[in-house]
């Protein structure tokens, strides 16, 4: 599943062809993903102008004066900037067209598995913030309300693993199975202490290491994962420094070793027994 950073690399990819420009025309090419597509979708769009796109956590959030097209990449979902023109592939379910001056282009998604989505939150309905599924989500790990304190405040009394708390997303939120990963490793922290154990100075070095982690990923365009696909068409490449993720049995790059992988909530959590204490 794409994780904050492939989505904040998508953000960046498709804001300089949207932003700005006037809807010309919205394609839905079956009823829905996840959810139903908002049948009123392309009168609600055509003609308005994209005022900004946003992103909360892994949703990108394209803003209009009326309301906001909130879309979510699911499991194996990706967007990309392309003539209207071009032949359609299988799994090419969504287009927002808009004018540009050179000639109109479109916003594709395509999602194989059909866990994405693609809703509507008007004006009418309330702040953005009080949609579902916005409403719960924690701070954003790469704004600055983003720190220790937020991890050890939160974490006071709580029974569950360190990594189990990071990947609620009611804390902090983004940061996903890779990222927690990795910033555990590189807090030095063992993913299966009991969140409630850690102390204050030991959260710090975990924030400080979740918002390394993230920038870092994003500058180079997200990890390749099985399904993503950045917006020009290429892979990212965070995967080559990886020092923990999905490397069981490789010798840890810090003291040799060997990488453990244990299952957690019914995914795969990978650490150093040595370095992660």
């Amino acid at each position: 599943m794409p994780e904050l950073p492939e989505v904040e690399v998508t953000r960046r990819g498709v804001a300089p062809h949207l932003e700005g420009r006037l809807v010309e025309q919205v394609l839905l090419r079956r009823e829905g993903l996840r959810w139903p597509f908002p049948p009123a979708l392309p009168a609600l769009l055509a003609g308005r102008r994209v005022l900004h796109i946003g992103r909360r956590g892994k949703y990108l959030l394209v803003h209009f004066d009326h309301g906001t097209l909130i879309i979510h990449l699911g499991m194996s979902g990706h967007l990309r900037v392309l003539d209207p023109a071009t032949a359609l592939k299988k799994h090419d379910h969504f287009d927002l067209i808009v004018a540009g001056d050179g000639g109109a282009q479109a916003l594709r998604m395509n999602d194989p598995r059909r866990f994405g989505a693609v809703l509507w939150h008007g004006n009418d309905d309330g702040e953005l913030a009080s949609h579902v599924l916005l409403r719960g989500l924690g701070v954003e790990p790469l704004e600055d309300q983003f720190t220790g304190d937020t991890l050890y405040s939160a974490s006071r009394g709580r029974s569950t693993s360190v990594k189990q708390f990071l990947l609620g997303g009611d804390i902090v939120v983004g940061v996903g199975n890779i990222y927690a990963c990795e910033s555990l490793f590189r807090a030095g922290i063992n993913p299966k202490t009991a969140a409630g154990r850690i102390s204050s100075g030991r959260y710090d070095k975990l924030a400080q290491a979740i918002r390394a982690i993230l920038a870092e990923a994003i500058i180079q365009g997200g990890s390749t994962l099985k399904d993503f696909i950045a917006v020009n068409g290429q892979s990212g490449y965070f995967q080559q420094t990886y020092f923990v993720y999905d490397r069981e049995g490789v010798p840890c790059r810090n003291c040799g070793t060997p990488i453990r992988r244990i299952v957690q909530g019914q995914r795969s959590t990978f650490y150093c027994v040595h370095c992660q204490k």
